[in-house]
């Protein structure tokens, strides 16, 4: 299953290397990423694989939550299928 990230907060360092490190230490493997800068609030979208991720998809949510918080930022993953279900026009 592929899944969006969204990583939404103020800009500081480690960012990118806490929610990185978070996803490969659950066996999900990064597919496109766009990261930028709005003045000083950090944004990064990520399309990513879970295919072998061994967590239920719901604790796999919790465990980026737990981690965006350590970090002080909001971290939201939703189901590709689900995201676009959504935003079809």
């Amino acid at each position: 299953m592929r899944a969006i990230v969204s990583v939404l907060g103020q800009d500081r360092i480690g960012i990118i290397a806490k929610v990185c490190t978070t996803l490969s230490d659950n066996k999900v493997n990064v597919l496109d990423i766009s990261q930028t800068l709005l003045q000083n609030y950090f944004t990064m979208v990520m399309l990513v694989d879970t295919e072998k991720c061994p967590l239920p998809f719901e604790d796999l949510q919790k465990r980026l939550e737990d981690a965006g918080n350590e970090v002080g930022v909001r971290i939201r993953v939703q189901s590709e299928d689900i995201f676009n279900a959504m935003h079809k026009i």
